[in-house]
This record gives C-alpha cells, structure tokens and sequence, in this order.
C-alpha cells in the first residue's frame, strides 16, 4: 500500500465550496423573501466555480483532468460487474464519473436558466433583456420546479453512494476529498498539487469570477 496524491486543493476545494452553495441555494431558493438576495449572490459563485472546474478539467491534477475519467460503456460495465481495474478505482470509477458529470450538467443549466429567469417581483437574470419573453417563462418554470428537483434528486444520490460505500464496501469516499490522499495497493501517478498548481488555480478562479461579474453588468441597461 502506498500513499497517492489523489485530489489537488484546488479540486477539493471546489467539491466542498460547491456543496455549501448548493445547499445554500435550495434553501434561499425555497424561503424565498430577502433571501432570494442571498439566492443570486450563491448563484454567481456556482457559475463561478462551475467555469473554474471547466478550466481546471482540462488542466489541473491528473485525476482531476476530465480525460482521466471519460470511461467506455465498456468500463462501466466492468465496474459493474466487479472487475473495475485499479486505475479505473484511483480517482472517480465509472459510476462516480456519471454523477459528477451529470451533476455538473443540471448546474450549468440551473445556473444559465437562472440568468434569463424572472420572478416578476423583484428579482430577474442579468440576460433577461437579451431573450423573448417565452423563453424568459420556460426558462423561469425549468428553474424553479424541474431544475431544483433534478438537483435535489442527484444530491440525495450522491449522499446515498457516500453511504453505500462506507456502509457496505466498506470504503469511505469523503477521507480522500478532505486530504487529498488515498491508500493504493497498485502504483499509480499522482496529481500535481505545488504552490505553482496552486497559484495557476488562483488565477484561473480570479478570470473565472472577472467574466461572471461582466456578464452580471451586462443586466443593467446602461453598460
């Protein structure tokens, strides 16, 4: 058994600031009131953070990268049947990978029907004024009833694997998400996770969060 650098900071950080956020917008998102302010704010940071996973699938540690973890039917197949290889069990296994990338996706679509929605009270997406009212409406309904039941229902999934694996296979998922290290029997490459790595995400969150401000001005008619 030997120790591997699994996930980066960067990674990590982004699972768990993620998952407060979510949290956060469902409970907003559900109270309502002043609280949709709070609602908004919550949002741009997922979008935020949703660009930064993007940049940093394509160049960040290597088990953070999106190619290590673009698995074949086949694959799938294989983890299901219990004959997963060991590099397929290092980083996300072919399950995992469908939950991440599905999370991913109904958060991106969350995120862009929340920038043209409008509650026609108080609050609106800072695109509304770019798009027809029919799609203002359908985006606004996805948002608020479709959009947050596939989120809740990929969470709860989530949770639900969290404890299959420590319940049952008797292997926990979290442990490697907080350290970012993982016990492996077979030898395998580890992420790059140095001041440099570091720094590198600090920027790309930075342009990240500079481009989701821009398109935030973009709702006020005087830009």
């Amino acid at each position: 058994m030997q120790t591997t650098r699994i996930w980066d900071l960067p990674t990590r950080l982004f699972h768990w600031t993620l998952a407060v956020c979510v949290v956060g917008l469902v409970v907003t998102g559900s109270v309502g009131g002043h609280l949709m302010n709070w609602h908004l704010r919550l949002g741009y940071v997922v979008f935020t953070l949703l660009l930064f996973r993007f940049v940093w699938g394509l160049i960040g540690g290597h088990w953070s990268r999106f190619t290590t973890f673009l698995y074949s039917p086949t694959a799938l197949v294989r983890y299901l049947q219990g004959r997963a290889t060991p590099q397929e069990l290092a980083g996300h296994n072919p399950m995992g990978a469908l939950s991440v990338f599905a999370l991913l996706l109904v958060l991106a679509i969350q995120v862009g029907t929340g920038l043209v929605s409008d509650d026609e009270i108080a609050f609106f997406g800072p695109l509304t004024r770019f798009v027809s009212g029919d799609t203002v409406s359908a985006a606004t309904g996805y948002h608020k009833e479709l959009g947050k039941l596939l989120v809740l229902v990929l969470v709860a999934l989530h949770l639900l694997a969290i404890l299959f694996y420590k319940l049952v296979k008797k292997r926990g998922l979290t442990q490697a998400m907080l350290t970012g290290d993982k016990r492996l029997e077979t030898p395998m490459p580890a992420s790059r996770d140095t001041a440099t790595t570091r720094l590198l995400a600090l920027v790309v969150l930075a342009l990240c969060g500079g481009l989701v401000a821009w398109i935030d001005r973009l709702g006020n008619p005087g830009f």
